[in-house]
């Protein structure tokens, strides 16, 4: 099998010949702590464990192209510091959030998830209708700077590929919490229902407009709806809340996806997922990710539960990484082949690899998952 069949297929849960190797990415400070141990500098992290371990990774026959598309604001917001103090800055982001970070990040950090950056917010950009009138105009699905200017070439080279490509973007509860900030967006959703669902139906349009145009004449391997919307034990927000606001986006995008043969529809969300899987699958949705086990979540319970209805990529506890040995192979020998058995499930680091694992560690793990996984 090539890496394109191989992914679909174990997502699918069918019978591929190996599961991917997918151990998870460590982080900037992850990676600094490995330097120090070990991991040369200027090699490629995961290149570098693989040849250590055994795994040969086969690369894919064709050639890899890279599709440019937009989601995300335009025009963004000037990038500034407002101001400095106690060795922190308050900024405002591309995204128009005013934000105090410690001194020693810049912007980038602010951009992308390149670390794990403690933050604190002090305004949103959506506070009133009047902002969210001057919002929709940095929305505009029409917008020629949203599509790659060589769509039609690509799009005629990717129906030929043997590689994965997959689409992520916001869903509407990750968007408007970026728009008006969490308490904010929870007191909207409780005292101001219209002026959400004004929110909510314009961002389910705007995705809506986009994904058709892209999926015409490019069938994707899978989508992310990127949505954190969970703390430890619970959801954000109750399921009424969630079905009266957010489950139209996700069945509108799944229907477009699905008829356009992408056939993974896959969530992002940290936190305790139990009761939003059965709205995720009446929506559509069938894989989620990361499935963070120190939130509650339980693999082994969930499979009992949903069956075949949903896949998972991650679920093995970072803490468990962390301490290695035989906590960590416990851990994996209750879960993996325990999933094994029906398929639909990518084993992987539940959240981005911290640094509170060891490099030595990480290729232990990295050794179990191998075995596991087929690939020594």
């Amino acid at each position: 099998m090539n890496e394109r069949e191989r992914y679909k297929t174990t997502l699918l849960f069918g019978k591929p010949d190996k599961i991917p190797f997918s151990p998870g990415s460590p982080r900037e400070s992850t990676l600094k702590r490995w330097h120090k141990e070990g991991l040369p500098e200027n090699v490629n992290w995961f290149d570098y464990i693989c040849e250590k371990i055994g795994v040969k990774i086969e690369k894919p026959k064709k050639t890899r192209v890279n599709l440019y598309y937009s989601f995300f604001l335009n025009p963004p917001f000037e990038e500034k510091i407002i101001e400095k103090k106690n060795g922190h800055l308050i900024v405002q982001t591309q995204k128009g959030e005013i934000v105090e970070v410690d001194e020693r990040y810049d912007f980038s950090y602010l951009r992308s998830a390149k670390d794990f950056v403690t933050r604190k917010w002090h305004k949103f950009p959506v506070e009133n209708l009047n902002d969210w009138e001057d919002m929709k105009k940095r929305y505009n699905p029409e917008s020629p700077e949203r599509i790659d200017l060589e769509f039609d070439k690509k799009a005629e080279i990717l129906k030929d590929r043997d590689w994965v490509l997959g689409i992520s973007f916001h869903g509407p509860f990750w968007q408007l919490r970026d728009w008006c900030g969490f308490e904010n967006l929870c007191i909207f959703m409780a005292e101001r229902e219209d002026f959400v669902l004004e929110m909510v139906n314009f961002w389910k349009s705007f995705v809506s407009n986009i994904l058709k145009k892209l999926t015409s004449k490019i069938q994707f391997d899978y989508a992310i709806i990127n949505e954190d919307m969970a703390y430890k034990e619970k959801s954000m927000i109750s399921p009424s809340m969630i079905r009266k606001y957010l489950m139209g986006c996700w069945s509108e995008w799944s229907d477009i996806l699905k008829k356009s043969g992408c056939e993974i529809i896959m969530i992002d969300s940290d936190g305790y997922i139990g009761e939003i899987i059965p709205i995720w699958i009446e929506s559509g949705i069938n894989c989620t990710i990361p499935v963070e086990i120190a939130a509650g979540n339980d693999l082994i319970e969930f499979r009992k539960k949903f069956g075949k209805n949903i896949s998972y990529v991650g679920g093995i506890d970072k803490r468990k990484i962390a301490k290695g040995g035989n906590i960590l192979k416990e851990e994996m020998d209750r879960i993996i082949p325990f999933l094994f058995r029906d398929g639909g499930y990518i084993p992987s680091c539940d959240h981005g690899v911290p640094p509170d694992i060891s490099f030595e560690n990480f290729i232990e793990y990295c050794k179990y998952l191998a075995k596991y996984t087929g690939w020594i």
